[in-house]
Order: C-alpha cells, then sequence, then structure tokens
C-alpha cells in the first residue's frame, strides 16, 4: 500500500494493489458508468469482467501492474498496465476509471502517473491504449501526460456505433 504525501491535495488517497471484491467493484463501476453516461450494453460489462479476471489470474509481476486508489477505506478508482506484449516492449494500459463521486480530485492523474512510473522503471519503450471518441476528460488526461492519438476507426460494438480510438507514448530511456 502506498500513502500520498502528508499536506498533498492527495494525501486521504491510498494507493493498494489487488484484494478479494476489487474485480467486482471495477467491473460495476465500468458497467454502471459507461451505461448510464454513453448507453453501453450488457456486452461491455461482460467483456470487462472477462478480461480484468483473466488478467488478474494471470498476473506476472514483472511486466503487470495494477492499482487500486482508495479514500478512506472506500474505493475510489482504478487503473492496470497489461504486459502482454513484454516481448515487444510494450505495454497496454487498461481499466483506468474514477468513481464520479471522486473526480476533480485529482485521482486519475494519480493513478495514471504510477502507471507510467511503472512502465518506465519496467523498461517498457511504449504504452498504448484503446478508448472511444467523446470521452474529453480521459482524452486530455492521457494527452497531457504525453499521450498522443494515432489511430481511429468507425465500428458498432457494446450495442451502439463508437468511434474507437488508439492512443500511444513512447517513454525515453
Amino acid at each position: 500500500m502506498r500513502v500520498i504525501d502528508e499536506g498533498s491535495p492527495l494525501s486521504d488517497v491510498q494507493l493498494t494493489g489487488y484484494f478479494p471484491g476489487a474485480i467486482g467493484k471495477i467491473t460495476e463501476l465500468h458497467a454502471t458508468y459507461y451505461h448510464d453516461n454513453w448507453d453501453l450494453d450488457v456486452s461491455f460489462e461482460t467483456q470487462v469482467g472477462r478480461e480484468l479476471s483473466e488478467f488478474i489470474s494471470g498476473f506476472q509481476k514483472n511486466q503487470d501492474g495494477f492499482w487500486v486508489a482508495t479514500v478512506a477505506g472506500e474505493f475510489a478508482g482504478s487503473i492496470a498496465i497489461d504486459g502482454k506484449q513484454a516481448n515487444l516492449h510494450e505495454a497496454r494500459l487498461r481499466w483506468l476509471i474514477v468513481d464520479p463521486a471522486f473526480h476533480g480530485r485529482g485521482i486519475g492523474r494519480l493513478l495514471l502517473k504510477e502507471a507510467i512510473e511503472f512502465c518506465r522503471s519496467t523498461g517498457y519503450k511504449k504504452i498504448y491504449l484503446w478508448t472511444f471518441e467523446g470521452l474529453d476528460a480521459a482524452r486530455f488526461l492521457y494527452e497531457r501526460a504525453g499521450f498522443q492519438l494515432r489511430e481511429k476507426h468507425d465500428l458498432e460494438q457494446w450495442g451502439r456505433k463508437l468511434t474507437e480510438q488508439m492512443f500511444e507514448m513512447y517513454l525515453k530511456a
């Protein structure tokens, strides 16, 4: 567990790794947030739950990263680095989400910073992520950290038409 420096605006935030129930909390937050705000259907929830479960089951601490943010013991958000492409020196950023009750407090920025630092220390040369158009606050966060939009295309997924986007960031040695 990592406690953020006393006196910081984020001093009440703790970063932990996996704990019992984390998969369910992350899946539920994704499902409710994206259903309520983007009308994504049940296929989105089942995909998040399945892929997150597979990731945690196969977690390799020398190539994967997983962080959960809590505030006063309450789940506030998550992020993961999936290193399945480690042999290619690249990692995939996944499952970045902050509970709307904690928006605007810098938790997303903190989680993203932790994930990027992990990638640097692990020796990854590139981080990439997939998202979709319209998530403007997330896009701002990614671009502010140094990610650049590299690809986009239209598709029908999760019960609606979306413009999927791929962002990537090259890390300096």
